[in-house]
């Protein structure tokens, strides 16, 4: 089975700002984050929603924010070698700014560096040299599994002796080019509310996110007297390619990817305590993810809490992954489970377990996070308790 992995910190921004603390007064109560969009003008977009979290809408400081209080939590500092490997589109902010100067007609005003900011791989690149840590950097960029890639891609590197350390997340700020693609999609909620697994729900909503996970081999983070948090039992990776960007509607390819966890955290699915869903909202996810989790599961799959972050959260797509991995962990660590928000109405191709609107209190010793992505790719990570 390889070396154990474990997670030793983690920083984490949300709707709700940056902070776990700020994720248990929120997510873990219920509360959802949809607020008017103010970082650009939504007034041409069908919707005019998201989860904003109001920090200053550049990737590399929230990279960066998040990765020093990854590291101050797990007690370390630079130098250090080990990986970094994060989900990320690249930040275009900058981009968009030197272009809309040259349709005015004025002098852009843009440094090397932030046109670099738009190509993915300068984000690894950032942290690795700003927090000194030498080693793998690595971009991932695909999509809505990006950051969860990085998580269990990490998790391989030190489970087979190739690391002994990485720095593993994503980030996604909501911008007005994905935000003005998902509209034109006719993706998001018409009522300003991402209803996941409800009958009535009517699409997804986008949301701020960016999480970086300390992953170590738990007997150098013993060594060094590090506490772990939480270990990182069990991952999965699985593709159906059915469709560009519609989910198997027998969920086929996340079913694998459930059954790959399970099998390397050496699980039965009565073990599972609590599954954080990928949850989007949409009719085609809901019911898909559903049926992915009776296929994986079986029988236990009525019995095992399901819940929707992302109700809270919003669609933090290149970091869903890491930012659902620290609630995840959160949960494990607490003996709470969050609550799928906005859930009014039972749907007949949606009929497991969503703790509807209001937190649980559970003993867990195992939990698992799912995400999936256009084109067909799917992940699942199993945490277990430290």
């Amino acid at each position: 089975m390889g070396r154990e992995v474990v997670i030793t910190g983690f920083g984490v921004l949300s709707a709700f700002g940056f902070g776990a603390e700020a994720l248990r007064k929120n997510v873990f109560a219920g509360i959802p984050g949809f607020r008017p969009v103010s970082r650009f003008d939504a007034r041409p977009y069908r919707s005019a929603v998201a989860a904003e979290s109001g920090c200053a809408p550049r990737q590399r400081d929230v990279f960066l924010e998040c990765a020093r209080t990854a590291l101050g939590m797990a007690g370390l500092s630079g130098p250090l070698s080990g990986s970094v490997l994060m989900g990320t589109q690249g930040d275009f902010t900058g981009l968009h700014r030197f272009w809309q100067a040259r349709q005015r007609q004025e002098e852009p005003q843009a440094s090397e560096d932030t046109l670099a900011e738009s190509v993915a791989a300068f984000h690894p690149e950032a942290i690795g040299r700003e927090l000194q840590v030498q080693g793998r950097r690595i971009a991932f960029t695909n999509g809505c599994v990006a950051a969860s890639n990085a998580i269990l891609h990490g998790s391989e590197l030190i489970a087979t002796g190739r690391e002994e350390l990485v720095l593993a997340g994503g980030c996604y700020l909501v911008d007005e080019e994905f935000f003005a693609k998902f509209d034109s999609g006719r993706a998001f909620a018409r009522d300003g509310r991402l209803r996941a697994f409800s009958a009535d729900r009517s699409g997804l909503l986008l949301g701020d996110g960016a999480a970086v996970l300390v992953l170590e081999e738990k007997e150098r983070a013993l060594r060094r007297g590090a506490r772990p948090l939480a270990r990182v039992a069990g991952w999965g990776m699985a593709s159906d390619a059915f469709h560009v960007c519609q989910p198997h509607p027998e969920g086929t390819g996340l079913a694998n990817a459930i059954r790959k966890a399970l099998k390397r955290a050496a699980l039965s699915p009565a073990e599972l305590g609590y599954v954080n869903a990928h949850g989007t909202g949409t009719k085609l996810n809901d019911a898909a993810e559903t049926n992915a989790l009776k296929q994986a599961l079986g029988e236990q799959a009525r019995h095992v809490p399901v819940s929707s972050t992302k109700t809270m959260t919003g669609h933090t797509l290149e970091a869903s992954g890491a930012l659902e991995a620290v609630i995840s962990l959160i949960a494990l660590q607490d003996g709470c489970i969050p609550p799928t928000a906005g859930y009014t109405q039972p749907d007949p191709g949606c009929d497991l377990d969503y703790v509807p609107n209001e937190p649980r209190a559970a003993r867990l010793q195992h939990v698992m996070s799912i995400n999936a992505a256009f084109g067909g790719v799917n992940t699942a990570l199993v945490l277990g308790n430290a």
